[in-house]
């Protein structure tokens, strides 16, 4: 009778402890994701050495000038340097043809594990303004949202250069990590700054829009034009039903060899939809 009794006497706290503990999972797991993710991004920028001089941009006129094979290129990664400026150039001149569906942005536009990197991460973005840093990750896949903020396959890497966009998605929001919930709290003016495994490119928010999730064309590459677009859901615990686009364009741009990846020579576009790239 005494242990039934006690056993009686133990259960209720035992259940509130239980309750408290599933209502504050999210909150504490949501700071471990942001810590998480403010570590990697500390740790790539401690290991890796930015050069203060760019890498020559490669120029594309008449079709018989230098190359992407051709161009400077920075010591560290030079392969890597060259064929993400030459993939540049290609969805640049074909009008970014592949941008249709899901397939198209999830799959890693390039392995690092190719080019002798023993890691995923190929950089950080931060935001002063929102006391935010992310790690970068090539594709746009579950696994990669998770951990920080992904790249868009089918858009410009993230090298900088004249004529690129670069579509970088995250979450707004998500499993109790805040990722780009606070996304529209950035104005016109504020500052983000992209650092890769070469160099620091500094932008400035040009535009905010809020869209429809086809209209790919919002997305696209900007002839002459530098761009970062920062893409996330609207409004938040929505689903998808729109995407949040804060655009940003390069300001240190004094003279060509800012443009590491220059391409020029469009072909005209065609315009495709793509699916949900965040959430």
């Amino acid at each position: 009778m005494q242990h039934r009794e006690r056993r009686v006497w133990i259960l209720p706290p035992l259940m509130f402890f239980l309750g408290l503990g599933i209502l504050l999972y999210p909150t504490f797991h949501g700071a471990m994701v942001d810590w998480k993710m403010e570590q990697d991004s500390q740790r790539f920028l401690t290991r890796v050495e930015v050069s203060d001089s760019n890498p020559e941009s490669p120029s594309y006129q008449n079709g018989e000038d230098q190359t992407a094979a051709e161009a400077t290129v920075p010591e560290q990664y030079p392969e890597l340097w060259q064929d993400m400026a030459g993939y540049n150039q290609e969805i640049f001149q074909d009008g970014q043809a592949g941008l249709s569906g899901v397939d198209a942005y999830e799959v890693p536009s390039f392995c690092l594990a190719d080019y002798g990197l023993d890691e995923e991460i190929f950089g950080v973005l931060s935001i002063p303004k929102l006391e935010l840093s992310m790690p970068i990750y090539l594709g746009a896949t579950n696994a990669h949202m998770a951990a920080g903020v992904a790249h868009l396959s089918q858009t410009s890497l993230p090298i900088g250069g004249r004529n690129t966009n670069c579509v970088l998605a995250g979450h707004r929001g998500w499993n109790g990590a805040a990722y780009f919930l606070y996304l529209p709290d950035l104005e016109p003016g504020d500052q983000v700054q992209l650092t890769n495994l070469w160099q620091t490119l500094n932008y400035q928010v040009v535009e905010t829009k809020i869209i429809a999730p086809n209209q790919v064309e919002e997305i696209r590459i900007q002839e002459n034009r530098d761009l970062l677009t920062l893409l996330t859901c609207h409004p938040p615990a929505s689903g998808g039903k729109q995407r949040y686009l804060v655009i940003c364009e390069r300001i240190d741009l004094h003279d060509e060899s800012a443009y590491p990846g220059a391409v020029t020579e469009r072909e005209t576009p065609t315009i495709s939809q793509v699916g949900n790239a965040s959430g």
